[in-house]
C-alpha cells in the first residue's frame, strides 16, 4: 500500500515525509528547518511532524522527539530530551 506523503510548514520552509518512511525532504530557509541535514540520520520510521513559525518537531514510532530550526524557538531539544517520551 503507498503512503500518502504528508507535509508540514514553518513560516518559510517546508518539510515532506511518509508515514513509517525513513528520512523527510526539507527545503526553504535553512534557518527556519529548511535544512535538517544535521539530524537526517535520526528520522526514521517518522509518524509526525509539527512546526511553530521557525522549528520542526518529528516524533518517531519509538515515541523519541527530533527536532531542527531555530534553537531558541524549539528547534533544540537536546536540554529536555529525556522528558519527551
Amino acid at each position: 500500500i503507498a503512503q500518502q506523503p504528508k507535509i508540514a510548514a514553518t513560516q518559510s520552509a517546508f518539510a515532506l515525509w511518509c508515514v513509517g518512511c525513513d528520512g523527510i525532504v526539507t527545503w526553504g530557509n535553512p534557518l527556519y528547518g529548511g535544512d535538517s541535514s544535521a539530524v537526517q540520520d535520526q528520522l526514521k520510521n517518522v509518524q509526525q511532524v509539527h512546526a511553530t513559525k521557525t522549528a520542526f518537531a518529528a516524533i518517531l514510532a519509538d515515541g523519541t522527539v527530533v527536532t531542527w530550526g531555530v534553537a531558541a524557538f524549539g528547534g533544540d531539544s537536546r536540554a529536555v530530551q529525556d522528558q519527551l517520551k
